[in-house]
């Protein structure tokens, strides 16, 4: 078949988005589109209308049409396959077909129809590959960004390190009664403006080398005037004297343990072939239920640390029934893994990378069928005389997985008091500052795969949303796992160690 053009359009003819795989010109397409609708009897139950020089073959989209304009010694039998495909195209990107909806994914809808057809002729592919190759998901853009953010990371702490150092330089000199130096030049006006912002960032305190305490001089005269930071001075002093004294001490201004990034612990025995099989979830869903997104990512990263195991192949058991997107290494010899499960490189001759992590298999699973959802958190705010009782339950329904450190966050009013809590099972916190409600549950599995919190606090329903889950599992979710692993000659297995991780991406209630 030879495919001129592919339009969605409406019934009078206007085209919305339009892409041309031959050379023509945008007068002569919107002529095409603007005599289609004519041609059309009325009645007549067809998917293809004829003219002289081309075919339009067509499919309705409630007030639109998907329409393929075609050479008239085209295949009808492929127009119609691929006129399906199009159309099959459309919802994955427009969440209802109206005129404004397809407008503004006008750009998306073209690269996906790029890779149904080129030059005219239809591609080998499928939805699955469609979205694949639209989304274009890049390792380099990954590691450039991880890389930036590290050095913008590294260059604020210097800042600080720079700025405490400048302060203790400005306390030494204060100590032994000497000139405190302006450090810029800028007279009496910058000594004053600078000495009161000593005040303020004096409250900081960052952990630095250990070093002697100095003992403080009291300064002369009396004064019973408060001086804002002289409390982050007193704490700056005591935490010197406690490093000189050989204790370590950690600082704690991070971010909160409970809601941070949960990382399993690495494995104590690491063999010189080391795996990794990651999975992140990151999950919606509605407060009235219903699953709104959730996408699943996972990788097997390889390590070999010794060259006289670089040469290997991995076998995989691959038990999933749920649906997930497997893709291998370029590297990786696709026909091996397709046939026998098996990961190897292409080069039979050649060796995997030493010292380095490697990614040789990844999967992605997207749905929006409620089955998937892992664990399900059901919360009913109910409004009450004094304000709202509020009863969060949650149940685990993948029981295979077996979840650590789960902890359900709720948010709570500001200015409201601490909720009352009745019955709950694990143990709870009310984090003032943040406004919000802890749930925290060390595990939740098959033995322990539901519960409930019940608590009453002012407020209205809409007050208690969004919910969001957090929680480590050395158990993934999709049943991918490394089975063995073996020489390339000789097939003799190999010792390898195992590192099994599912964490939380975004996983929440609105």
């Amino acid at each position: 078949m030879v495919l001129l053009a592919a339009a969605v359009c409406t019934k009078a003819g206007k085209a919305i988005v339009s892409r041309q795989f031959v050379e023509m010109t945008r007068t002569r397409v919107e002529g095409l589109l603007a005599a289609f609708p004519k041609l059309m009897g009325l009645g007549k139950q067809h998917t293809f209308v004829e003219t002289e020089s081309v075919r339009y073959v067509y499919q309705p989209l409630d007030k639109l049409y998907m329409v393929l304009v075609t050479t008239k010694n085209s295949n009808i039998l492929e127009d119609l396959e691929t006129l399906r495909l199009f159309s099959r195209v459309i919802p994955e990107y427009c969440r209802v077909l109206e005129e404004g909806e397809i407008s503004d994914h006008c750009f998306d809808l073209i690269f996906a129809f790029d890779e149904i057809v080129a030059l005219g002729y239809r591609e080998n592919v499928n939805l699955a590959q469609i979205r694949t190759f639209t989304e274009m998901d890049s390792h380099e853009e990954k590691v450039f960004r991880a890389v930036r953010e590290t050095q913008e990371r590294e260059a604020k702490a210097e800042m600080r390190r720079k700025a405490k150092e400048l302060q203790q330089i400005r306390r030494d000199a204060e100590r032994s009664g000497k000139k405190v130096p302006g450090f810029g030049g800028f007279g009496s006006a910058g000594m004053s403006s600078m000495s009161s912002g000593s005040i303020i960032t004096d409250t900081i305190i960052e952990p630095e080398k250990p070093k002697m305490a100095t003992v403080p001089v009291r300064p002369t005269g009396s004064s019973k005037a408060l001086k804002l930071g002289a409390r982050g001075k007193e704490v700056d002093n005591f935490v010197d004297k406690l490093r000189g004294e050989g204790e370590t001490i950690t600082s704690n201004t991070g971010k909160r343990p409970s809601l941070a990034s949960n990382v399993l612990p690495p494995p104590v025995n690491v063999e010189s072939v080391h795996m990794r099989v990651e999975e992140k979830i990151s999950l919606t869903c509605g407060r009235d239920g219903g699953l709104q997104n959730m996408e699943l990512l996972g990788m097997i990263t390889l390590r070999v640390t010794d060259d006289k195991v670089s040469r290997i192949r991995l076998m995989v058991n691959n038990y999933d029934k749920k649906g997930v997107q497997l893709q291998t290494h370029p590297n990786v010899d696709k026909k091996l893994f397709t046939s026998d499960s098996v990961i190897g490189l292409k080069n039979p001759e050649k060796s995997f990378p030493l010292d380095n992590d490697v990614g040789v298999l990844k999967w992605r699973l997207q749905s929006t069928d409620d089955a998937l959802i892992p664990l399900t958190i059901n919360c009913w705010p109910s409004e009450s005389a004094t304000g709202c009782d509020v009863n969060i339950e949650y149940e685990l329904q993948e029981e295979s997985l077996e979840l650590n450190d789960v902890v359900i966050a709720i948010p709570i009013p500001s200015g409201v008091g601490a909720p009352v809590v009745g019955d709950v099972d694990g143990e709870y916190k009310h984090d003032s500052r943040r406004n919000v409600l802890e749930w925290s549950l060390p595990v939740i599995d098959a033995k322990n795969k539901s519960g409930s919190l019940e608590f009453s606090v002012a407020g209205q329903p809409s007050d208690f949303f969004p919910v969001n889950v957090s929680f480590v599992s050395k158990r993934n979710y999709c049943d991918i796992q490394v089975a063995k692993v073996t020489h390339v000659e000789g097939d003799a297995p190999v010792k390898f160690s195992l590192e099994t991780s599912f964490l939380v991406d975004k996983y929440e209630i609105l």
